[in-house]
């Protein structure tokens, strides 16, 4: 098998019905992504498939087409320096959100994939966006945490703009 992980081709032995899931954790030492229910349906499991949210447990190695973008990749993929943290990682530890912190890098995937393609969510974009489960409940700090990312990202973008600056 060849999948590029996190920007990084990479090359290991396995069956082509095993899970994407067990290929990042057990072959290639990712441990970002966990496991939660198997199905597909908690995102406790969530990466990015070339760019999009994707669920790692049930999809096999044989199916994976293009670049696959864990936690530990998120970062990069925004275009950050190296030993950076993505901004939603850094409103999520701002609001607090993690409890056991399972189902983490799950939410943070999604979130982060969220306001990459919609700026400035609302409430019913958030809450159809982020469908990941939460044994803890931080529901709340979630939607805080998604929120405070959001307006620093439209308020660097603002300081970024010429024309916001000037204006």
């Amino acid at each position: 098998m060849r999948l590029t992980v996190n920007g990084e081709a990479r090359e290991f032995e396995a069956p082509p019905e095993m899970p994407l899931l067990w290929a990042l954790r057990d072959l290639l030492g990712i441990k970002g992504p966990k496991f939660g229910c198997g199905i597909g349906a908690c995102g406790a499991c969530m990466v990015w498939l070339d760019g999009s949210p994707t669920p790692s447990c049930s999809l096999p190695l044989e199916a994976v087409q293009g670049e696959v973008v864990t936690i530990e990749g998120l970062a990069a993929a925004a275009g950050l320096p190296a030993g950076s943290l993505h901004p939603v990682q850094e409103a999520w530890i701002e609001a607090q959100v993690a409890q056991c912190g399972y189902c983490q890098s799950g939410q943070i995937m999604a979130a982060a994939a969220l306001l990459r393609d919609v700026p400035d969510p609302t409430p019913e974009d958030v809450a159809g966006a982020i469908d990941n489960l939460c044994r803890c409940g931080t529901y709340p700090r979630v939607r805080e945490a998604i929120a405070l990312a959001a307006r620093r990202a439209g308020r660097d973008a603002g300081a970024a703009s010429p024309a916001k600056r000037e204006g």
